[in-house]
């Protein structure tokens, strides 16, 4: 009799009524999912290193409605468990009118006592069940932390192997990484919330290892252990299996080779093992990014990762053909109302940390010379000198595709980088001192992050300080002596930043947007007890008669 391991996770849902649900079995079997209205829909499991999942399709759903499921196993029910305390999971279809997205980046699995951001969301949620609810949840990067794990994780692993041998007390294989998944989905309120509410995910470093393909000079590092092939290759499966397939359409799924490849043998581990290890050695054949259209507004999820180029001659966050395919998305005149790009690592940082790690890349290249370049090398991977600043050619890339996308006739009203990883939010916006492109979009970079971890005291002063206007004079400085030509825009920061464990959500509705972000709180006083989402910041995001120089207001709770 087969049972359910783990999920379900409600993963794609369009305006269309199409919809997938995402489960693990304990053995082969058929799953289905049924829904108060009638729609059915049905798939075989398919096995990967001993474990059994099901991505189900269902069609035909009523757009504008919430419509109540269950999944059965063999036909036995198994979902919602009969003694739930939390409402029936549904599949909502959005409407035309109106869409929320809620984002956010780097959950480390809770520990007694955390105030997770998402189990607070759940929490809320499942207490009013007529509380407003994301359409969809963006997941922007460190889903599992492969590199650093909880307590009851090392005990599990010590009990498995020797952590005195490499790589220690880090997940090695791809049953570890089903362990991390375990970890972080079988949360009550987040498994919960997870089969309620749609969600669409992009990986960062920790769901490989930190800093991840910083650099050629560190990949080479990396694949001269004797640990690092097994470990990539079971971090790309685990993120193909549990993360990356729930973000195609059932179109998507039906075209895909690999998908097919796996579902057609007894056990795809082979199929999907080939295809992690072309995805390691020869990043430009693989894809992991992708597009979703819901209405009018157009998400564009871009690896960051993955496709770099790392030889430093080439240097590129994208490849040629990442770099083309973001480019052929770009909506057609008049084609959505708000564009959202979907990046882990921000587009416009502090100015200061965004200066430092232009002078740093400037360095890596040989700008002053081999001896700083090797200083270089040791401050980016020290410092975690690694983000679009640190490609500068991608940045003035994403930069002008940005441009191009906010001033074309009838371009959307909104264009929101969605970003995660630096463990803070804020709200930074572009403008140009000298030469103001003919923009009639509102472009702003939203960064909101963790959504369980923490952040040092000295590093929150660190970022503060990149915003200030010491901050700006110093990563000047570090510019012109790395030989750096400044960027023909600026930007500025109208809000936060804002520590804790957090989420943020936008509203959009025709052309207009809002902002809001909550923070995860205990009520004051207590270290254990309900977690609650506050709102400190909630404000209307419309266009501004000045291109590219927008002042919107902000209210504070």
């Amino acid at each position: 009799m087969a049972g359910l391991r783990l999920g379900p996770l409600l993963r794609y849902v369009d305006q269309r009524g199409a919809a997938t649900v995402w489960v693990e079995a304990d053995r082969p079997c058929t799953a289905r999912v049924r829904c108060a209205d009638g729609t059915e829909g049905s798939s075989r499991t398919f096995q990967i290193a001993g474990h059994h999942y099901a991505l189900v399709p269902l069609a035909g759903l009523t757009p504008g409605t919430a419509t109540a499921y269950e999944v059965l196993l063999d036909g036995r029910p198994v979902w919602p468990p009969p003694d739930s305390r939390f409402p029936t999971s549904t599949i909502p279809v959005p409407g035309p009118a109106r869409l929320r997205v809620t984002f956010g980046s780097c959950r480390r699995a809770p520990e007694p006592g955390g105030t997770d951001a998402l189990d607070a969301l759940a929490a809320g949620l499942a207490a009013d069940p007529e509380a407003e609810r994301p359409d969809v949840l963006l997941l922007l990067g460190d889903q599992v932390y492969a590199d650093s794990v909880s307590a009851r994780t090392r005990r599990w692993l010590g009990a498995r192997r020797d952590l005195r041998d490499a790589p220690g007390a880090q997940v090695a294989d791809y049953e570890e990484y089903t362990r991390l998944y375990y970890e972080s989905w079988f949360d009550p309120e987040v498994r919960w919330l997870l089969s309620t509410v749609p969600s669409c995910h992009i990986f960062d470093d920790h769901d490989v290892i930190d800093d991840w393909n910083t650099s050629a000079a560190w990949l080479a590092e990396m694949r001269a252990t004797p640990w690092w092939q097994e470990r990539v290759i079971s971090g790309l499966m685990s993120y193909w299996v549990h993360q990356h397939l729930g973000n195609l359409s059932p179109a998507e799924l039906a075209a895909d080779p690999l998908y097919a490849a796996v579902r057609g043998t007894p056990d795809g581990t082979e199929a999907l093992r080939a295809f992690a290890a072309l995805a390691d050695a020869d990043p430009a054949a693989v894809r992991w990014s992708y597009r979703r259209d819901f209405g009018r507004t157009r998400l564009l999820m871009v690896d960051t990762r993955a496709a770099r180029v790392l030889d430093e001659e080439r240097r590129a966050m994208l490849d040629e053909g990442e770099a083309r395919w973001l480019r052929a998305q770009l909506p057609a005149p008049g084609g959505c109302d708000h564009l959202l790009i979907g990046t882990s690592l921000p587009w416009l940082l502090p100015p200061l940390i965004h200066d430092a790690e232009g002078w740093d890349a400037a360095l890596c290249a040989g700008s002053r010379g081999p001896r700083w370049a090797r200083i270089g090398e040791k401050l980016r991977r020290r410092a975690d000198l690694e983000h679009w600043a640190a490609f500068p050619a991608s940045f003035e890339f994403l930069t002008e595709l940005i441009v191009r996308a906010g001033s074309d006739p009838g371009a959307p009203a909104t264009i929101s980088v969605l970003s995660g990883d630096v463990h803070h939010a804020y709200v930074a916006e572009p403008f140009w001192p000298n030469s103001v492109p003919q923009l009639t979009a509102r472009i702003a970079q939203l960064t909101c992050s963790p959504v369980h971890n923490s952040v040092p005291a000295p590093v929150r002063a660190g970022f503060r300080f990149g915003w200030s206007r010491f901050g700006r004079r110093l990563g000047r400085a570090l510019a012109r002596h790395g030989r750096v030509v400044r960027p023909p825009l600026d930007w500025r920061r109208t809000g936060g930043p804002w520590f804790g464990n957090q989420l943020m959500t936008l509203t959009l509705h025709g052309r207009s947007a809002r902002l809001r972000l909550d923070r995860a709180r205990r009520a004051r006083g207590l270290r254990i007890g309900p977690v609650q989402l506050k709102t400190i910041l909630d404000r209307p995001l419309t266009p501004d008669t000045t291109a590219g120089s927008i002042h919107p207001t902000e209210t504070r709770h």
